[in-house]
């Protein structure tokens, strides 16, 4: 079977077999024809067949690259991220700026887009959830999870040794010169066990001025070493020319001056060393390879230092360069250079030796230190690894550049000790060049030239598999003991037999030079003039394949004279030694023989032994050592008899009983595990063979030798594994089925087996063979796989059209049924031990799926579809767990076949069958109360659906669609049975959804529809699965809530699963995480990032110490279950933690898109009515959109909102607009004032088109925006609550927040006419406002209404503003706090429930400051608002009089009842406030209140209010009260108007603040309604305390004292002056004009509201400029001021909105307050009173008048108007029409108080007699007095 042809998918890979290089083609024997000895044939098959992989065995996967990651900007209300990372990229941008490693990377480099991306609704959908919920995805790390899963081995040449060292000599230098060749042996040697590990590799050296001089040394040797050991050392053996007699000796090498050679001297060494062809030992060197940390090696004081580090088994290149750890040897004179991955060790102390030696004697305390040589040798050791590791471990584009230099920094430590003069230990200068090395071709130093392979002897030893053919002997000559001292050496032959000495002896020895020939024999050195005679030598000899009797060694002696004579001495033969090889063939032996003086023919044979003449008197004086090498000669006898009958057998030589060969297969058995192990392959293969075509009792035998031969190697070997890496070996490379040489193994194998299983079944006694054939199970079933498929492609190999698939296999019926049988038998036996719960079973289940995942491949899928149909009726429903949980793992197994998606059904007509199963199990796994059983059952859909979605294969969308459709029957069925979803854990709940969502991003629409058409109910739930997506992957900032998750506390968890760095990846990322995190490497695919961070190896010395922070950090957190994930997170490298963000950053993005997308199609297809849904609400799509609003979006996620919400509405805008998706409105209105705060401002321009968008739905559907208004009033008021409307500011005051400054940004744009650019901006089209409602063509859009909107926001908005920033304040300056409400409460007037909420507040504020009358107004304005909304739906007792009635009293109460209260009707707001109950309620609060403020004239209103609402209900009882409490007001009405003093119910003050402290209030005047008690004083007190407090360091508080006019130019900067003056109420119909003076009591003679809004004050001035002069010079200027509104008003000041001022002349002044008194007198005078009893308070009143006008004292009073202006000089300036007024004034008054006097005189009784005389002595003498300027008087009284 050739390497097949590009074009075709060849299932089967020949792999040829790595030669044991530098080994000659192996004996020439070989190559004869092996068909006489069948086993040969196997062993000689064994060794030189390629090898067979099934390239699918262990599944093949070519994934996609990975998906480049955007890092997704989640902006906050107070973040701008876009805008900083645009400044960002801006500035790296700049040329110089720009480095690579800027950015760091993960899974491909982060960028930041910021360009803004064409969100038309289309796009949305382009990122896809998976990718980022399982970014790590490894599909062989996914595979290794599963139990019992398969593990490819690597080839098992690769595997022969752990280490590999080449060592090449590059020269040797003498202080006294090189003039002569040498040449010498190295080898691998255990210096404490004195064994040699290695044969011996063989260097020659020449002097340069000899030809060809560098030729030879190119060749190196390369040796095997299992692990780096203290005692293991290379020795060096070096030889020279024997040295002449009488010639230049050894010595001058180690003379101690330097003196070089003399010319006569080399001549002689040179000419000498061209004719003596024999050598002499001349030094010998030990150079110990792995140092230990102390000084100078182990045993040997001046031994060398070692050249490799002691490093882990090879593990990395730089681990031994990175740290050569070299010290001075103690004479000084090593030295390494590195360059490369090579080491270059100079050695200068080699031992030179006087005599020859054996290798065991080197190291003996006992021998003499000769003198060291005075020259160098240097070789170059280098390090080889396995080259597989290796290109991985170099990444692509070198970065392990940054990997060295990384470890420069963490070695120095241990670097610098090697930094002696001359050589720079920083590392970095060789790492570089290192890599060089390895790029231009891996080992390069290796493979360039010739290499010597060295065999490692140790191979022979080990308990593992031959895997090449190699068949030797070695043989040591070791000592001879003759009687006299002789230059002797000795040659070594083989010979085939012993006819004839002189017959040329076999070419069977290994030259020691490089040309290929094998040689007739080998010659040791020469030991000169000894008589123990010592050797070092090793001959290698070929040995032939089969071994006779007759072969045998032999041993010549020669003795050569080292003299120059007249031609080249001649060597003298001394004796012979003979050895017959098959008595001596063992792994190791010494062996003594005696030496013959000649041999005669047929030496061999016992008969000649008493002829032979032996030296030395027959002693055995030489001693030799043989080691025996083949991988073809079994030393194990039992082997040996094994083979001998499998040839007879084989060659039907043997009698037809066979009974030998069931023997020998049976003593099989008993073979030790070592040789078992070195000789399976070829014993499996003859087993094999034997079951294939033996007959029935042979069959049964050779299978049940095979199980325990298995069974066996399975025990022995040492690593455990449960599948035997020699076997999997066996199956998976080295078994080719006889290579078509032989009928295939299977049908055999199968029949022998299921006979066994049948008898087992039928209840046979079949002994402990059945339970050991269940455990190797496996490895047969891999077996009968293989051999099918190897079956299938030679069938179809030759007649295969070009790029076509192998067809399947067709079994023979009687086979599959065989198959069929067997499977049967096994699961029952999976079922039967499942139930004992033995881990055989689990195992065994494993090896059916794979048993049934590998058919698939060969024979017809529907074949195999029966097997698992089988296996499924066995395991139906619901079954125990464990059973359940073996049915999962072999549904997995089968599942990861590569062609799972393209399997059948198992009609025609069906789809998958494999994935309708997969799906139904998983569903009621999920179903299932084995909480691990469902996670595992979630872990294996979401692994399927990642190793679909990244295979290469399946990237065309048909796929996709074909895969999404095989899977969506799960979405069915978890609709079908919610409660199973919501009863999953949130890790599961994440993993199906998942799932789901890729499932529909997949699918099409049409398929989509389906689902959407079959009830309302099921729509609704499928809406409910993407609701919970938007909750499950929802993003909030790295790890806020994130606890452990609480799987680690849960009971049933016996170990503490992986760490959680993240709840909303998959699990594996957890997994991917701590791995990486625990190994320090840099993690897979980020090769070019800037942060590297290094593995440091760690010490031999201590493995179980941490070996770097981070791994402490590891440890440190398994052993802290409890630790957050917070905390995890925080032990994560930089760039891992920023991975894991932008991970969940990008998932939670795509899953809100995807879920986005998916509402748009459902609003699309609801939009033809094609689906079934609650067209009345449209509750699915509201949901949703509530959903992902409430959530943090990224700014992906907003830029395709807005098309998407705009489709939407244009499609649904009824419905949606409708009453009964109000809450749903609300949300909206809310979502988008809310990004309307936000600093970002591509999000908040989002925002304001948003709310056009609902303006313009408004126009569409309303015709006007009213309903619209009070929905963004309420949702600005629930806004306001949320954010943050003030800062403080660095003095401690508060200041408006950037928030609010936006949102009152936004506001002001939404009424921007220019917004075209705007919807361009946001992806809308450019006529998207235009509101046109169906059926008319006219644009119903109207800026001026949008305005008007606008501005009723941003007056709410400011309204809580000034509120907020009141803060601190708002207990101290009650007046503000008052006005705070009230502008809360106009600016939500639109909203009764606002509106009444804010009047209560203020309410509350005015009842505690006890100013009740301002309380009532606010509970009148209450019922106000509620008597209008009832009167505005005519579902009330009350008409619009009523209304107007009620606004008498509180003038905020405005009568247009008007659509708005309808309007305002909005789900949660309105409805239940607003019943005439409540209004009723309001009511009588404001009737108390007014009483309590003593306002009776209100209470009566306020009654007559009530009474229509009982009188409609007729509510007598509630009427007879009313009627009550009407009496008691006009009854205390009438003692208010009774009383002598007259009833003030307040005191009013004007205030006027001057100063930029006082804020708003600068400048202005104010009006302030008091309680009755406050004085002046009082007040001032009050203001300047609240004032005083708002006072910098900076500003001081004036009061002004007088009540001037301020002119507030001419005022102090820096102070800030207050004005309180005390004002009187004007009455409505007061003469203003009047000069008389005002006494309040004289207005209020009857019953009237008092509702003043204007009020006055006089100031009385000069003109002169003197501050005070007489009554002539006194001028009076009254000052009238209008307020905005009347008093008693909601608050308890008014701004002055008008103010007038009047003045008077001084003797207006004089004539108003004569004329003041006398209308005082008269009115008490005329006043009526009812009855007698009124006497006293009349009397009272009369008796205080008159005192102060007519007693005489009372100088201010009239007397002193007539001295001012009646005489002297004032007189003259009066003109006469004054003067007659003044005088007639003062003759009324005089008339009336006499008038007055006679009243006072009815009046009174006995005790007032006296006080009477004193008032008429007054009159009189005041009369007299005026007399003196108006003579008239007297006629006229």
């Amino acid at each position: 079977m050739e390497p097949a042809a590009p074009g075709e998918r060849q299932r089967f890979k020949r792999i040829p077999r790595q030669a044991w290089a530098g080994n000659l083609e192996l004996d020439p024997l070989l190559n004869e024809n092996l068909d006489q000895w069948p086993h040969l044939n196997e062993l000689v098959q064994c060794y030189k067949a390629d090898f067979v992989k099934d390239d699918c065995k262990y599944g093949r996967y070519e994934s996609v690259a990975p998906p480049f990651f955007q890092s997704q900007i989640f902006e906050g209300p107070d973040t701008d991220i876009e805008t900083e990372l645009q400044l960002c990229n801006t500035r790296h941008s700049k040329p110089e700026d720009a480095t690579e490693d800027d950015t760091p990377s993960t899974s491909g480099r982060q960028i930041y887009e910021t360009e803004a991306s064409a969100s038309s609704s289309k796009v949305h959908c382009s990122l896809s959830s998976l990718p980022a919920y399982e970014p790590a995805f490894d599909w062989e790390n996914e595979r290794s999870l599963i139990f019992g899963q398969r593990v490819p081995e690597s080839l098992p040449a690769i595997k022969s040794s752990g280490l590999k060292i080449t060592v090449k000599v590059l020269s040797l230098s003498f202080q006294a010169g090189l003039v002569e060749p040498f040449s010498g042996t190295i080898c691998l040697y255990n210096r404490d066990r004195r064994e040699k590990l290695s044969e011996d590799f063989y260097f020659h050296i020449l002097p340069t001025d000899m030809q060809d001089a560098q030729v030879s040394l190119d060749r190196r040797g390369v040796f095997s070493l299992d692990a780096p050991s203290l005692s293991v050392c290379l020795l060096i053996q070096l030889e020279k020319a024997a040295t002449e007699e009488g010639g230049v000796t050894p010595s001058v090498y180690s003379r101690k001056e330097p003196v070089h050679l003399a010319e006569k001297e080399k001549q002689k060494l040179q000419v000498w060393s061209r004719i003596m062809p024999y050598k002499e030992s001349f030094a010998w060197a030990m150079i110990p390879l792995f140092e230990g940390n102390h000084a100078g090696g182990v045993g040997d004081a001046t031994s060398p230092s070692s050249p490799l580090a002691p490093s882990i088994s090879g593990s990395s290149s730089q681990d031994s360069i990175v740290d050569p750890i070299s010290k001075l040897t103690l004479d000084g004179k090593l030295n390494h250079y590195s360059s490369g991955s090579s080491v270059i060790v100079e050695i200068s102390n080699l031992h030179k030796v006087k005599e020859s030696y054996i290798e065991d004697s080197l190291q003996d305390p006992k021998r003499k230190v000769h003198k060291p040589v005075k020259g160098v040798l240097r070789l170059e050791v280098e390090k080889l690894h396995d080259g597989h590791n290796d290109v991985d471990n170099v990444s692509e584009g070198g970065s392990m550049a940054n990997d060295l230099n990384d470890a420069g920094e963490l070695n120095n430590g241990r670097c610098n000790r090697s930094s002696f003069d001359g050589i720079r230990s920083s590392v970095n200068s060789s790492a570089i060049d290192q890599i060089d090395a390895h790029h231009n071709g891996q080992n390069s130093n290796a493979e360039n030239g010739d290499c010597f392979q060295a065999f490692d002897f140790r191979m022979m030893s080990r308990s593992e598999p031959f895997s090449q053919l190699f068949h030797c002997l070695y043989v040591y000559p070791l000592t001879v003991s003759l009687s006299r001292k002789r230059n002797l050496f000795v040659r070594v032959e083989l010979r085939k037999d012993d006819s004839d000495i002189r017959k040329p002896p076999l070419e069977a020895v290994h030259p020691r030079d490089r040309n290929t020939m094998l040689q007739k024999w080998g010659h040791t050195q020469i030991a000169v003039g000894t008589r123990m005679v010592c050797y070092h030598d090793e001959v290698k000899i070929s040995l032939p394949a089969l071994l006779t009797p007759q072969h045998h060694l032999v041993f010549t002696f020669f003795h050569v004279d080292l003299q120059m004579k007249l031609e080249t001495p001649k060597p003298v033969i001394v004796g012979y030694s003979v050895l017959p090889l098959s008595t001596h063939i063992q792994l190791l032996s010494d062996v003594s023989l005696p030496i013959l003086r000649e041999l005669v023919p047929h030496y061999l044979q016992e008969s000649g032994k008493e002829r032979m003449n032996y030296l030395e008197d027959g002693k055995t004086v030489f001693r030799l050592r043989l080691r025996l090498c083949s991988s073809l000669f079994p030393v194990n006898e039992r082997i040996r008899d094994f083979f001998v009958e499998y040839d007879r057998h084989t060659l039907h030589t043997s009698p037809p009983w066979g009974s030998e060969l069931l023997e020998a297969i049976n003593s099989l058995k008993n073979v030790e595990s070592t040789a078992l192990l070195q000789f399976l392959q070829p014993i499996l293969n003859m087993l094999l063979h034997l079951i294939g075509d033996g007959g029935e009792t042979l069959q049964v035998a050779a299978f049940r030798a095979m199980v325990n031969i298995l069974t066996r190697v399975q025990q022995e070997s040492s690593d455990g594994a449960e599948r035997n890496r020699f076997l999997v070996n066996y199956v998976d490379f080295a078994f080719d089925d006889f290579g078509d040489r032989q009928a295939p193994v299977y049908p055999g194998l199968s029949t022998v087996w299921g006979s066994l299983a049948r008898s087992k079944a039928k209840g046979y006694r079949v002994g402990p063979v059945y339970d050991d054939v269940l455990a190797m199970a496996w490895f047969f079933l891999e077996l009968i796989v293989k051999s099918m498929g190897l079956e299938q492609s030679r069938l179809f190999y030759h007649n295969l059209p070009l790029g076509e698939d192998v067809p399947p296999l067709q079994l023979k019926e009687g086979v599959f049924r065989c198959i069929m049988q067997l499977f049967d038998c096994l699961l029952t036996e999976v079922h039967e031990r499942c139930k004992k719960g033995l881990s055989l079973a689990k195992r065994l289940n494993s090896t059916l799926a794979f048993f049934c995942y590998d058919l698939l491949s060969i024979i017809e899928p529907r074949q195999v579809f029966e097997l698992v149909s089988l296996y499924m009726d066995k395991f139906a429903g619901v079954c125990q767990s464990v059973l359940h949980d073996c049915k999962l793992t072999f549904l997995q197994i089968i599942c990861d076949h590569d062609l799972f998606v393209e399997m059948p059904g198992r009609d025609p007509s069906d789809r998958n069958y494999l994935s309708s199963v997969l799906v139904q199990e998983i569903f009621l796994t999920l179903d299932h109360d084995d909480l691990s059983q469902r996670a595992k059952a979630a872990r294996i859909l979401v692994v399927l659906i990642c190793k679909h979605e990244f295979d290469a294969r399946y990237q065309k969308s048909e796929d996709k669609l074909y895969i999404a459709q095989l899977y969506f029957p799960l979405i069915g069925q978890i609709l079908d049975e919610m409660p199973v979803f919501y009863n999953l854990n949130a890790v599961e709940k994440r993993e199906v959804l998942v799932v789901i969502l890729q499932i529909i991003r997949n699918l099409d629409d049409a398929t989509l529809i389906k689902a959407w058409q079959q009830s309302i109910a099921r729509t609704r739930l499928f809406f409910k699965l993407l609701e919970e997506c938007i909750t499950h992957f929802e993003h909030n900032k790295a790890g806020d809530s994130l606890l452990l998750g609480s799987s680690l506390r849960s009971p049933d968890v016996e170990r503490p699963a992986s760490p959680k760095y993240s709840e909303r990846l998959s699990p594996s990322v957890n997994a991917y995480l701590s791995e990486a995190s625990r190994h320090e490497i840099r993690p897979q695919g980020t090769p070019e990032n800037g942060y590297m961070w290094n593995r440091v190896s760690p010490q031999l010395s201590s493995p179980n110490q941490p070996y770097s922070l981070r791994e402490a950090l590891a440890q440190a957190q398994s052993s802290r279950i409890g630790s957050t994930a917070r905390a995890l997170r925080e032990s994560l490298h930089p760039v891992l933690r920023q991975k894991l963000e932008l991970w969940e950053e990008n998932l939670s993005t795509a899953v809100s898109l995807e879920v986005l997308g998916i509402t748009e199609k459902f609003s699309v297809a609801a939009g033809t009515r094609s689906i079934t849904t609650d067209y009345a609400k449209l509750d699915t799509v509201t949901s949703i959109l509530m959903g992902l609003l409430s959530r943090s979006q990224p700014l992906a996620f907003w830029e395709a909102f807005l098309p998407v919400v705009y489709n939407i509405f244009n499609l649904h805008g009824a419905t949606l607009m409708a009453r009964e998706n109000d809450r749903f409105l609300k949300q909206i209105a809310f979502h988008v004032l809310r990004l309307a705060v936000f600093r970002n401002d591509s999000i908040r321009k989002r925002a304001v088109v948003g709310l056009q968008i609902l303006v313009r739905n408004s126009f569409n559907y309303f015709k006007n925006t009213t309903r619209l208004r009070v929905m963004l009033t309420i949702t600005l008021s629930e806004l306001m609550s949320d954010v943050q409307v003030t800062q403080m500011k660095s003095d401690g005051s508060l200041e408006e927040s950037g928030e609010t400054r936006r949102l009152r940004k936004s506001l002001e744009e939404m009424a921007d006419v220019r917004s075209k650019d705007l919807l361009k901006d946001c992806g809308l089209p450019v006529t998207a406002l235009e509101a046109a409602p169906e059926g008319s063509t006219d644009n119903k859009w109207s800026w001026v209404e949008v305005k008007h909107l606008s501005k009723c926001l941003i007056q709410a908005l400011d309204a809580g503003l000034e509120h907020a920033l009141l803060g601190s304040v708002i207990t101290a300056d009650r007046y503000a706090a008052a006005e705070g409400f009230y502008k809360l409460a106009l600016a939500y007037a639109p909203v009764p429930d606002l509106n009444i909420m804010w009047l209560l507040h203020l309410c509350d504020a005015h009842q505690e400051m006890q100013s009740w009358a301002e309380a009532a107004q606010c509970a009148v304005a209450v019922a106000g608002v509620i008597m209008q909304a009832l009167v505005g739906r005519n579902d009330a007792v009350w008409t619009k009089e009523h209304v107007a009635s009620l606004c008498k009293i509180c003038p905020i109460v405005s009568t247009d009842v008007s659509a708005e209260t309808s309007a305002a009707e909005v789900e949660g707001y309105g409805a239940s406030k607003l019943t005439v109950d409540s209004a009723v309620k309001y009511l009588q609060h404001a009737d108390k209140l007014f009483a309590q403020a003593e306002l009776y004239h209100f209470c009566a209103s306020i009654q007559e209010l009530i009474i229509p609402v009982y009188k409609s209900r007729r509510a007598y009882g509630q009427l007879a009260k009313c009627h009550t409490s009407l009496t008691n007001i006009y009854e205390s009405i009438l003692q208010q108007e009774a009383s002598p003093i007259p009833f003030i119910d307040a005191t009013y003050y004007r205030v006027g603040f001057y100063g930029e402290r006082f804020g708003k209030l600068n400048k202005k005047e104010y009006v302030l309604r008091e309680p009755r008690d406050i004085r002046l004083g009082d007040i001032m007190e009050k203001l300047s305390h609240i004032y005083e407090a708002k006072m910098d360091g900076n500003h001081t508080l004036h009061i002004i004292p007088d009540s001037r006019h301020v002119n507030a130019d001419e005022l102090q900067p820096g102070v800030c002056y207050l004005q309180i003056t005390a004002v009187d109420p004007v009455m409505e119909d007061e003469d203003l004009g009047s000069r008389r003076e005002r006494i309040f009591s004289l207005s209020t003679g009857t019953v009237r509201a008092r509702v003043f809004d204007r009020f006055l004050f006089d100031t009385p001035f000069t003109k002169n400029g003197k501050t005070q002069g007489g009554l002539e010079d006194q001028w009076k200027r009254r000052t009238v001021l209008q307020t905005e509104g009347s008093f008693p008003a909601l608050v308890n000041r008014l701004l002055v909105i008008k103010s007038e001022s009047l003045e008077f002349s001084p003797v207006e002044n004089a004539i108003g307050m004569i004329e003041t008194r006398t209308a005082a007198l008269r009115n008490e005078l005329e006043e009526p009173r009812s009855s007698e009893g009124d006497q006293l308070p009349r009397l009272q009143s009369l008796q205080r008048i008159l005192q102060g006008s007519v007693a005489v004292q009372v100088n201010s009073g009239v007397l002193s108007v007539c001295t001012a202006f009646l005489s002297g000089e004032p007189a003259t300036r009066l003109r006469s029409q004054e003067l007659q007024q003044l005088i007639a004034a003062l003759l009324e008054f005089m008339a009336v108080c006499k008038r007055a006097i006679r009243v006072h005189f009815r009046l009174i009784g006995e005790e007032d007699q006296e006080f009477h005389t004193q008032l008429v002595n007054g009159f009189q003498s005041l009369t007299a007095e005026l007399s003196h300027y108006i003579p008239a008087i007297l006629s006229e009284l």
